[in-house]
């Protein structure tokens, strides 16, 4: 199986598509599944533009929207992670993942799937450590605080992932795993880009085959070596998409004869259901005392069910108006926090409540530390990396790629 693997995608899907067929086209290969490790973008409307923490020049619709509304398909099949420069709005409608368009797939804020037999778990966000034990308590519409914390990864779902014990074999994360720099060219990377010094994350038992990871636009490999004698991974993160920079690798992995297609994953469904009781909607973080980690019933539950109805998500419904490039200005009014028929009809089938629109407690947390807390010469506390983000590039000839990992 050939995937191809994109660093930040932020909107640009035709010109990826438009790389990957030509791929296709001058070294007479089949790609199979497209990856995106996050800052995905998925814009329907102007009105998801308001949900995006990013700078007013960078606030555009890209193409997204013509895949959402049906005027394009994506011609391959797409799963992507959130970062920090997405529709919060709208992923926050399939926190537990689902179809954001037809043939491209939101793994969740945590999730795993499979695509064929190849097992692919992801974790959206980035890491704040003001933010990480608290519980999910933004709603939309956001303010100015919670339109920034609300993709800031929480404990709640990296315990859930902790409980995974089968194999992974690819794993995506927006941010980067805590001391990955060690494993690589570290001196490199930090002359390229003296800032990272103080930014890395998330340090994980999964051991996954492949890593894949994004947000610093820069390309770095590392590769892990879990104990002695132990499974390696490989780790890699990608640019973004831009001419002449490292925003795409092709990687083989052996698989199952095809063809392929997106599955719900048994063991992951098990744990859905097995926390979701504990699902922390208000600042206060989840209470993991008194979970049952024991989870031979669940997966059997949960087993039976999908014999029953099959392992395919439930399909793509549309949740907002399309995007009308004739019509600027969206004066549709703003509708909450929407069911998502697809989160609906999950949550029905793993026989769960559904909490998303729950009206989370007041709180006065304020969103950031203070700025007389001195952390280099960077504004971390804009969030906005220093990296490149000029809104005059011209993406028209993106064809430079690597195929080696």
């Amino acid at each position: 199986m050939k995937i191809a693997v994109e660093g930040c995608m932020h909107g640009e899907l035709d010109n990826v598509y438009k790389t990957l067929k030509h791929l296709e086209e001058t070294q007479n290969i089949k790609i199979d599944l497209l990856l995106c490790c996050g800052d995905f973008q998925a814009v329907r409307n102007e009105q998801d533009l308001k949900s995006m923490n990013v700078p007013p020049k960078f606030r555009s619709m890209n193409s997204f929207w013509k895949y959402y509304s049906g005027l394009e398909v994506a011609p391959y099949p797409t799963i992507f992670i959130g970062g920090n420069h997405e529709a919060s709005n709208y992923l926050w409608e399939m926190y537990y993942g689902g179809w954001a368009a037809p043939n491209i797939y939101f793994l969740g804020v945590a999730g795993v799937i499979k695509f064929g037999n190849v097992r692919i778990g992801g974790l959206s966000g980035i890491y704040n450590a003001r933010h990480y034990k608290s519980g999910h308590f933004e709603r939309p519409p956001y303010d100015q605080s919670t339109i920034r914390s609300v993709y800031h990864v929480r404990e709640y779902d990296v315990h859930k992932l902790m409980q995974i014990e089968e194999p992974i074999d690819i794993f995506l994360s927006h941010d980067w795993p805590v001391r990955i720099t060690d494993c690589g060219d570290w001196r490199e990377l930090v002359r390229r880009k003296p800032f990272f010094k103080q930014e890395v994350l998330f340090c994980s038992k999964l051991k996954p085959q492949y890593w894949f990871s994004a947000h610093l636009h820069c390309k770095f490999a590392a590769l892990v070596q879990h104990g002695e004698g132990g499974p390696l991974t490989k780790f890699l993160a990608l640019d973004k998409c831009l001419p002449r920079r490292d925003f795409l690798q092709i990687v083989e992995i052996e698989s199952e004869a095809g063809p392929y297609e997106i599955q719900y994953d048994e063991e992951w469904l098990a744990i859905t259901r097995r926390f979701n009781s504990i699902f922390p909607l208000t600042p206060k973080g989840a209470d993991f005392r008194g979970v049952n980690l024991e989870m031979d019933d669940c997966r059997q539950w949960v087993r039976s069910r999908l014999q029953q109805r099959g392992c395919k998500p439930f399909e793509f419904v549309k949740t907002a108006p399309c995007y009308d490039p004739s019509q600027s200005n969206f004066h549709g009014s703003f509708a909450g926090c929407p069911r998502n028929p697809q989160t609906e009809s999950l949550l029905q089938f793993l026989d769960l409540p559904y909490l998303l629109d729950k009206n989370p407690e007041s709180t006065d947390l304020s969103p950031y530390p203070s700025r007389s807390i001195g952390r280099g010469p960077v504004d971390y506390d804009s969030e906005d990396i220093p990296i490149d983000d000029l809104e005059d590039d011209d993406l028209s000839n993106v064809q430079d790629v690597e195929t080696e990992l």
